[in-house]
This record gives C-alpha cells, structure tokens and sequence, in this order.
C-alpha cells in the first residue's frame, strides 16, 4: 500500500543524489515500483502521476528561467559537433566563470555534465541528446538522438535539447525524433527544448523570413516543445508577432557570425522587448577575449532591463575566477 512507503527508505540511497538523481526522481521511482502495483484505483494512480509531472516539470522550468520569467542560456553543446578549440580548451574553468557572472542555465554536451558537473555552480542544465555526425562529415545523414530521458535524468537535466528543422532534406526524420523525445521526456517530467530553424542550416532564400521562423517555432510547441530556442526575426515587430503566436517561452541563440559587441546587445534588447524570454548563446561569449565581463553584461541586460551602453560598461568588471 502506499501508506506503507517509510521515509527512512525514501532517503537511504544518498548516492543517488550523487549520481544527478534528486529526491524528485526518487519519488518517481516509489510510484513506479510500488505505488503502481497496490491496490489504489486506477483514476487515484493517473492523478498521482499528472500531478508528480506538472510538478517535476515546474521545479525544472525553475531551475532554467527565474523569477523573472528570463533565462541567460550559455551554450556550450557545439563541442559534439564542430571544433571548438582553443577557445574552449579549459571547459571546465569557463562554465564556473560564466556560472558566477550570471548564467541561469547551460547547454551541455553528455561529457560536460558527466565531468564538470560541480563546475555548474548548481545552475540549470539542458543536454544536447541529437549527435552522431561532425563538421568533418559529408552531411549527407541526419542526426540521431543518442541519448534517453532517463541518461539525462542520471545526469543531473533540467531539460533536453534537439532539433527541429522543417523543410530540411531530413524534416522527416528531425520532426519525428523531436515527436518521440517530447513524448518520452514529458512521462518524467522533463522538458524538451526544440532548436527550431527553418531547413535546418541548409541554404535557401526563405530559410530565415520572419514568416518561416514563426511557423518553425509554432510546430515544435505543436510537437510538444516546452521551451523553443531561435534566431531572432530582424526586426521587433515581427519577432513580436513570433512570440504571440507561440506558447511557449523563446529564446534567441547568437549564431555561427561573430558579432561586435554592442550589435549583439542591442539584438538581444530588442528580442527581449519583443516578448522573448532570454538568449541561449555560446560563441560569441566563450570566444571572447573577456566572457566573464560580457557575461555579466548580458545578465544585467536581461535581468535588470538596463540600457546597452550600461551593459557594455559592465563588461570591465573583474571577477574572481
């Protein structure tokens, strides 16, 4: 019965909590193990379980976005992929730098949160679960998810990430492995963040109108998508459009281009009074000669609404490493 679960049994595994797995997931693992094979109703167990998600889902939106409703995202998942040093050759000292000068969350690759976990600072983690391919391939396969809901849980995740590319060469297996992760994910309580860019980042005349971003952001709420990472519109009153139209939070990532400074601010400012709820950005802040002064520059920018020129004074404030 489930009045039969003592606490004492609850909080005897401390290693699981060592091991990324909090005292949520061992809640979920009584109701699976036991909860679900007693004699409470069938209609008492479904309620057990709608109410054990909302609430896990919740605790973990949490843990992304604060009070405000924003998020400062640091990307840091393009190592799977592309060449990222030497940038980031002491991964583990930039992710505590940017930690400590206002990052809220993290995209994380499977090997940063295995390795670097306490480097974290206890900020959120959203893992890149879609690999399998490499700038040195001939791009001819789509990615593959590699990763299960319950590998991120192990690993400490606040929520996963993959993509969604419509009209792509590979739209068909990209939305459907977006499909599956929302659906396996949403049974733990685990959000999904969706990449959304439309074709992908393959060339094409319409693959970033304001028209075609829109409705790449839209599907993947459609598809179930908890959070949508995007390239901001070029303009506030489309990007406004966007995220009236999408029901879920958006966040603007930086891109592949190297930006200056104050350009890439003023984007995010505009984004940010368009309605978006944060960036989710990586190279253009751990490629930086300083990422800890424009760290800190873009946290106040979303956090204390201050002004750009505000923003690029905060980038000479020194921190301890």
């Amino acid at each position: 019965m489930a009045g039969n679960i003592h606490k004492e049994e609850m909080d005897k595994s401390n290693t699981w909590v060592t091991n990324g797995i909090d005292k949520t997931e061992k809640w979920v693992y009584y109701i699976k193990n036991n909860i679900c094979n007693t004699s409470v109703t069938n209609v008492t167990k479904k309620k057990w379980r709608r109410n054990m998600k909302n609430s896990m889902t919740t605790h973990r939106m949490n843990h992304i976005f604060q009070p405000d409703g924003k998020a400062f995202i640091m990307a840091m998942d393009h190592g799977a992929n592309f060449n990222v040093l030497p940038a980031m050759k002491d991964v583990g000292k930039i992710i505590r730098d940017v930690a400590s000068a206002g990052a809220d969350a993290f995209l994380s690759t499977v090997g940063m949160a295995d390795k670097f976990s306490e480097c974290f600072l206890g900020k959120g983690i959203i893992l890149r679960i879609d690999g399998g391919v490499s700038y040195l391939g001939d791009r001819k396969h789509p990615m593959q998810i590699v990763a299960t809901a319950e590998d991120a849980l192990r690993l400490g995740a606040d929520s996963v990430i993959t993509m969604s590319f419509p009209g792509s060469t590979f739209e068909n297996e990209v939305l459907s492995n977006l499909q599956r992760v929302v659906l396996d994910c949403h049974k733990w309580g685990l959000p999904v963040t969706a990449e959304a860019l439309p074709r992908g980042f393959e060339p094409a005349d319409d693959s970033r109108t304001p028209e075609n971003v829109t409705f790449a952001c839209r599907q993947s709420v459609e598809l179930g998508a908890d959070i949508v990472k995007t390239v901001y519109t070029g303009d506030q009153k489309s990007f406004s459009e966007l995220t009236q139209s999408v029901y879920a939070p958006v966040v603007i990532l930086g891109g592949a281009k190297k930006v200056p400074e104050r350009e890439l601010l003023q984007e995010i400012k505009d984004a940010l009074e368009a309605g978006a709820s944060g960036i989710a950005m990586g190279r253009n802040i751990w490629g930086h000669e300083n990422p800890v002064g424009y760290a800190s520059a873009i946290a106040k920018l979303i956090h204390e609404e201050c002004s750009v020129e505000t923003a690029l004074k905060e980038m000479n404030v020194k921190f301890a490493t």
